[in-house]
């Protein structure tokens, strides 16, 4: 029998502006090399089911990351922390890529990483997933998972995110991965088509894939709206694509 193991553990990387904030890593425990996966936590915040995924993605062969995007907010729950990052107008766009960039950092300088490395988001992190498909060209594929507010219209855009997702398309030079129920609210099916039809008009490389019965967090295991038959089958296409852009 082949050998197998994990190590997972609490560390911390240079994010925007060199701050030192706090990140959750898991790799495989061999020489390699091993490609990578940088995980942007959902709203909810970096949770439990955060490091789960992070878990499962390195389970699969991947060096893997989970920056706290809300490591700024001070102690507290992942609950609180979120709370407080809705309250100042949301997470910070300019910040998030650089905390993320840092967690990229991080992956490269792995001794036992192939050179490449992939991002995949969840909820609000699937909107930041489509943001660093434009904003992070080093990047060698991306993974927005029923990202929300891509298409914000002019009225909710802020000083924390001056620009709508959906305007960056043109800038996007990453292939991208998109899986989105078909009951989602946001991003509900028409939103889906709009960047469907944004990404086609720009020439981009991109795969979505849609799931009847199935809306918002349709992954998320720690709550009810987790839809087992349609996640198995997402999962599966998430790892074909990873596999596909990044190697084994």
């Amino acid at each position: 029998m082949a050998y197998e193991g994990l190590i997972a553990e609490s560390v911390r990387v240079r994010g925007h502006e060199n701050e030192l904030i706090d990140a959750y890593t898991a790799r495989p425990l061999g020489p390699g090399p091993f490609p990578s996966v940088l995980v942007v936590h959902h709203m909810p915040g970096w949770d439990e089911w955060t490091r789960e995924v992070v878990h499962k993605i390195a389970y699969h062969g991947f060096n893997t990351i989970s920056p706290d995007l809300h490591f700024r907010q001070g102690a507290g729950t992942a609950q609180e922390k979120s709370q407080r990052v809705r309250e100042s107008g949301g997470q910070v766009d300019a910040a998030v890529i650089g905390d993320l960039s840092g967690g990229e950092a991080y992956l490269r300088e792995l001794p036992n990483s192939n050179g490449r490395v992939g991002l995949i988001g969840f909820c609000s992190g699937g909107r930041v997933a489509y943001m660093a498909a434009a904003k992070m060209p080093s990047l060698d594929c991306a993974v927005d998972c029923w990202g929300g507010n891509v298409t914000s219209p002019p009225a909710t855009l802020n000083e924390n995110q001056p620009v709508a997702p959906i305007d960056m398309t043109a800038d996007i030079s990453v292939p991208l991965l998109g899986l989105f129920g078909n009951d989602d609210p946001n991003p509900d099916r028409e939103q889906v088509d709009h960047i469907e039809a944004m990404l086609n008009e720009h020439g981009k490389s991109f795969e979505f894939h849609r799931y009847d019965g199935a809306g918002h967090a349709f992954f998320n295991t720690h709550n009810e709206r987790y839809r087992p038959e349609q996640a198995l089958d997402g999962w599966q296409k998430v790892f074909a694509y990873f596999g596909k852009h990044l190697g084994a």
